[in-house]
């Protein structure tokens, strides 16, 4: 064999040898993609589930979570109003309006960005019915123009007994607001609720569209007109960024459904109060109303440059390798902001990154500066993917902080009708001692799966404990499953990809 053909060979042998290598790489990479590729419109469909199992009154023929019966039907009657129906806001019988609001609020926003996705998963109703429960809520609370019913329970007793929701006993205490005792922040996050819930109705029932925006406009007066923090909710929902994060959000919302621009000039002309904050929760909503209006200002309206900017600074504060990174993540790589409940967190910061790599997007902006970093839209999008991911699953526990999602989750959920047999199971009352000696210090797991619930989440050293005593990690709540509607959602889209 010549010189020629020896090289030739050597080059057919080192191209043979450079395919089977690239292949194994691709091979690996496949499979990577592949063990960590989730059903996200399954986990969809049961974020949605969640809110049925949190339900408060008389439970519709369409209820499909069969552990819950109806419970809390005389709510309000002390001061002969109906205060029936609404949302339970986490694993006990308490209804705290200031969050159900926020909680309406997120998913209706997770309805208007990504209906297209929502209806292809065949959850658009589902969500649309999860909405309206809490908003017709809302519109009983809203007793007159400068009146909001904010609480039904006694926080304090309601957390001495645990007991199912059909069986409770315990004080339906009402609290409200008023122009001589007023609560900004409560109101206003009402309105904010109904004005992004009265878009998603426009095209199902316009008629209630129009009460909702209505009804929006006069609790936005009432929250601006009589200023003060909220206070009612304390020691469990304390007011600690003030109200106008508030009022920026629901003039935003209201600018957003009535178009009318009385509501831009008052969030323009309010530009000072804008925060640059490193979270977004159901107390701080600066970066909810930075999100909005970032998309305004990309869209034409130059004058919000100041919201963009703060839009920017919470982005930056997020992302690994940013160097104004402000929020850690656990050595899995799991935003890390607080350890009470920190999930509720990560779904929320996941939500509106995903909003504003989508905004990047259609403005065409190639991405964002961080100090010396630079990160692209599709890098931004990829880091609120490995959120919902490590939630889903891919964490080092290798299990998925859904209930009812995978082959691993959390059995014993902080969860008082999920921890006690329903009463189709078990008729005979189940009293406040009873309740905690039999089943809430049992070893044993839920004996009903409240499926899609997302709990507080593992510590900063991705360590979870399946135990139903620890509330701050193993107890959900529904705005912790509002915000993840939108990032499933989000990741559902056909037209944005890593």
């Amino acid at each position: 064999m010549g010189h020629f053909g020896v090289t030739r060979l050597v080059v057919w042998g080192l191209l043979l040898c450079s395919l089977l290598a690239s292949k194994n790489v691709l091979a690996t990479e496949t499979e990577k993609l592949f063990s960590q590729a989730f059903d996200y419109k399954d986990a969809l469909g049961k974020a949605i589930l969640f809110f049925e199992g949190q339900r408060s009154g008389k439970l519709s023929a369409s209820q499909r979570v069969k552990w819950r019966g109806d419970s809390a039907l005389s709510d309000g009657k002390a001061d002969n109003v109906n205060l029936v129906g609404g949302y339970y806001d986490a694993g006990d019988n308490v209804k705290f309006g200031w969050p159900m609001a926020f909680t309406v609020s997120l998913l209706s926003w997770a309805a208007i960005e990504y209906q297209t996705e929502i209806s292809s998963a065949d959850q658009l109703g589902y969500l649309s019915s999860a909405i309206r429960w809490g908003t017709d809520f809302i519109l009983q609370a809203h007793t007159s123009p400068t009146t909001l019913y904010t609480q039904v329970g006694d926080g304090n007793a309601d957390h001495q007994c645990w007991e199912r929701p059909e069986d409770m006993d315990t004080p339906r205490t009402l609290y409200k607001i008023t122009s001589d005792s007023p609560g900004s922040e409560a109101a206003a996050e009402a309105a904010a609720a109904l004005s992004a819930a009265s878009i998603v109705f426009k095209r199902i029932d316009s008629n209630y569209s129009s009460r909702l925006l209505s009804q929006s406009k006069s609790l936005f007066e009432f929250a601006d007109k009589y200023r003060g923090s909220y206070k009612d909710s304390c020691p469990f929902y304390c007011s600690y960024s003030g109200y106008q994060d508030e009022l920026l959000w629901a003039a935003t919302w209201l600018y957003k459904a009535s178009g009318d621009k009385k509501y831009l000039t008052y969030v323009s002309s309010n530009q000072g109060w804008s925060q640059a904050v490193s979270e977004f929760s159901w107390d701080n909503k600066f970066a909810g109303a930075q999100m909005l209006l970032a998309k305004e200002f990309y869209g034409g309206q130059k004058d919000l440059s100041k919201f963009k900017t703060d839009m920017e600074s919470f982005v930056c504060a997020l992302m690994p390798g940013s160097s104004s990174v402000q929020i850690k993540t656990t050595p899995g790589g799991l935003l890390h902001i607080r350890d009470s409940s920190n999930l509720q967190y990560v779904t929320s910061s996941s939500m509106v990154l995903f909003l504003y790599s989508k905004t990047l997007n259609a403005a065409h902006i190639g991405g964002l500066q961080c100090g010396s970093m630079q990160f692209s839209a599709a890098q931004i999008r990829a880091f609120a993917k490995s959120q919902v991911d490590y939630i889903l699953g891919n964490n080092p526990m290798k299990m998925s902080y859904m209930a009812g999602f995978g082959s691993k989750y959390p059995l014993h959920v902080h969860h008082r009708g999920a921890s006690i047999p329903s009463i189709q199971a078990h008729p005979a009352k189940v009293g406040c001692s009873d309740g905690h000696s039999i089943y809430f210090s049992s070893r044993q797991p839920n004996p009903n799966t409240h499926v899609g619930a997302i709990v507080g989440g593992p510590d900063s050293n991705d360590q979870f404990n399946d135990l139903r005593s620890d509330y701050s990690h193993a107890e959900p709540a529904t705005y912790m499953n509002a915000a993840f509607v939108g990032s499933l959602a989000a990741l559902l889209a056909q037209n944005e990809h890593e």
